[in-house]
């Protein structure tokens, strides 16, 4: 073949490859088989490799090929990713309604939409090629994900018909449940951490330094909006999607625009019963204002549109039999008693472990072994044993009695009184040493990605691994010598562990793992202290005059500073030449002077993003409730730090009302 002929040819497979992928991935209605698709593909990808000069960035063969990336770029948004007020009933659905109805009159339609439970992304096209990909990150300012985006074939390279000049189009990428199921059987394979359920799944993939491992991943994209358009202004909602699903885009199938909120409360409680009728995880619908100018008028709040709302499902249920009921022990030598479950498919993901919390918690819902239990995944995410069908009960069902040595070293359990938990006393328990590494590796402490529970062990197992000073003498040599490690990933892990040594002295202070100390009361301290050489030398009186830390913790952190295998860890940490950073010049805003307690499990903030977003508007998180205390957040499963709240008439406030707060 010439090269006129090859240039001629090639340009007649792109044509066809992105004609059929829009119609396999955009229109799921497809005109040729896999193999001749796949045929085609292997045609272009030949006359590329004899004529490397016809290559474009644009052709289908250029969707993996990027380098590692070292990191993710920030990549601002010309329009702000917001996210959406939730409601989670009918009733509070209707209330939203008679709002926009004060506010506008009677709304000329509305669009529903399946709300994924995938990943934000936001694209940008400029004159119908591709160029940029991104998270939604806090709303303004994303990650820069092009390259692993490019691998989706559910991502047009090239937009189809007459694009904009520039357009931003916003969307969701997911993990279909069958393709979830078999990563977590790949990844079991291999020996590899499985995944918790698909959106993790998602997220985790597109994280990926490498886009090839991206690539193996079998991710797709659903669109649901734009975010900027240049030189076009469409007059609803319903034509936005209808145009970018012209332009090659893939839109939801079950979108639907009604006529009043009698269609909308219909909409929500026909997907309700059929969530699992779709090939995805889905938590909810999204409903929003189909008129551009009504959603104009309505506007926004500092937290998300008016004109919108997420009706959220109730978290579901399920029954399985309660198999046993075994222990973990965790970096603290604390003894969490956890419930081995015959397998249950509960919120789109199969559940055979779940917490029950504490010895208290198993008397209080008397949960036996051999019992059938009720399963839910609280706010959709945790596993959770709700309680006992009494009526299922034979009578050859046990209780449950904490063990009385330590199933990791075998050292005597000890429980306090008045406390709730019950604690290995060994400072020597391989189960604590793997936790606390494995805690001090973590993205919420020193972020020392490729650093996970299996690496840990192997070097554990090795000898080189006795404390978390040891990490920053690791060689590469030694990784060389561990299954599994190649040049790259020996080089990826070492230029981790080089990066971590300057992380922020909060993520520091969270990875050493001091009692009582989690990440919002390390944020308190860093911010308040400055320095960890100071912070060592605080005496417990001098860490009680902080807002917010009480002598219960002051004793604590004073002890953990004391204790001369601590000291004698945090040198070799300096000596491995760890020197966290400082914390940031404190921020003001309209929380200023109001301090807060988290407690529980938010739905749809991380407790590190609640406080980043107190932070950020000038209040303050503490971790202990007092009198001093303006506002206690309560979400899932909270513990005592609500009794607390309610005993000193400290205001309370659920997820919504602390959305509120911030808006």
């Amino acid at each position: 073949m010439s090269k006129q002929e090859a240039t001629r040819r090639a340009g007649e497979l792109r044509e066809l490859i992105d004609y059929h992928a829009y119609r396999y991935h955009a229109l799921d209605d497809p005109e040729i088989a896999d193999a001749e698709y796949d045929a085609l593909m292997a045609e272009l990808i030949r006359i590329e490799a004899e004529y490397p000069e016809l290559v474009v960035p644009t052709s289908p063969t250029q969707r993996v090929g990027a380098p590692p990336s070292d990191q993710f770029a920030p990549v601002p948004h010309r329009t702000p990713m917001t996210s959406l007020d939730n409601c989670f009933t009918l009733e509070e659905l209707q209330a939203w309604g008679k709002r926009v109805e004060r506010a506008i009159g009677n709304a000329d339609a509305f669009v529903t939409e399946l709300k994924m439970d995938g990943v934000a992304v936001n694209l940008t096209y400029e004159d119908g090629n591709f160029v940029k990909g991104a998270t939604r990150g806090d709303g303004h300012v994303g990650e820069d994900i092009t390259a692993n985006l490019k691998t989706i074939k559910a991502v047009p390279l090239k937009l189809r018909g007459d694009p904009p000049k520039v357009i931003e189009v916003r969307g969701e990428v997911y993990m279909r449940i069958d393709d979830f199921e078999r990563l977590n059987k790949r990844l079991g394979e291999q020996g590899l951490k499985t995944v918790a359920n698909p959106r993790n799944g998602a997220a985790g993939s597109l994280r990926q330094k490498d886009p090839n491992v991206t690539a193996g991943r079998s991710l797709s994209l659903i669109c649901h909006g734009v975010g900027y358009v240049e030189g076009r202004r469409f007059k609803s909602h319903s034509e936005a999607l209808q145009t970018i699903r012209d332009l090659g885009l893939r839109t939801n199938e079950n979108n639907r625009r009604v006529h009043d909120l009698d269609e909308v409360f219909e909409r929500c409680t026909y997907w309700q019963s059929h969530r699992h009728d779709v090939l995805y995880e889905i938590d909810g619908v999204v409903v929003k204002v189909d008129s551009i100018a009504q959603q104009e008028e309505l506007g926004y709040t500092s937290h998300g549109p008016r004109w919108a709302i997420a009706y959220k499902f109730p978290p579901e249920e399920r029954t399985t039999v309660l198999k046993d009921i075994n222990v973990h022990v965790g970096r603290t030598g604390a003894v969490t008693p956890f419930a081995q479950l015959e397998p249950v498919f509960v919120g789109g993901v199969t559940i055979g472990t779940a917490t029950l919390h504490n010895e208290d918690e198993v008397a209080r819902k008397d949960v036996r072994i051999g019992d059938t239990v009720i399963v839910r995944r609280a706010g959709d995410v945790i596993p959770e044993v709700v309680g006992p069908v009494t009526s299922k009960r034979t009578g050859k069902e046990r209780k449950f009695e904490m063990p009385k040595e330590c199933p990791s070293c075998g050292s005597p359990l000890v429980r306090q009184p008045g406390e709730a938990v019950t604690r290995c006393t060994s400072l020597d328990c391989p189960s604590q040493r793997v936790e606390r590494l494995f805690h001090f590796a973590g993205r919420g402490a020193m972020d020392i990605e490729g650093l996970g529970y299996q690496t840990i062990l192997a070097l554990i197992e090795k000898g080189w691994l006795k404390d978390i000073g040891d990490i920053y003498y690791i060689t590469p040599q030694q990784l060389e010598q561990l299954e599994g490690f190649g040049t790259k990933s020996i080089d990826n892990l070492m230029t981790a562990i080089g990066r971590s040594k300057t992380r922020p002295l909060a993520n520091f202070i969270s990875g050493l793992g001091i009692p009582l100390v989690g990440g919002t009361s390390a944020q308190l301290l860093a911010r308040e202290v400055g320095s960890l050489e100071k912070l060592e030398r605080m005496s417990a009186a001098e860490l009680e005059t902080i807002d917010g830390v009480g002598p219960i913790m002051a004793a604590a952190i004073a002890n953990f500073f004391g204790q001369e295998h601590n000291k004698a860890v945090l040198e070799k940490l300096r000596a491995g030449g760890v020197k966290p950073s400082p914390p940031p010049a404190k921020k003001t805003g309209p929380l200023e002077g109001k301090t807060f307690v988290i407690t529980g499990s938010l739905e749809d903030f991380s407790r590190d993003e609640a406080g980043r977003a107190i932070e950020d508007l000038g209040g303050k998180v503490t971790s202990s409730v007092s009198k001093k205390t303006d506002y206690v957040v309560v979400g899932v499963n909270p513990g005592t730090k609500y009794d607390k709240a309610m005993a000193l008439g400290v205001e309370i406030l659920d997820e919504e009302g602390f959305k509120k707060i911030l808006a």
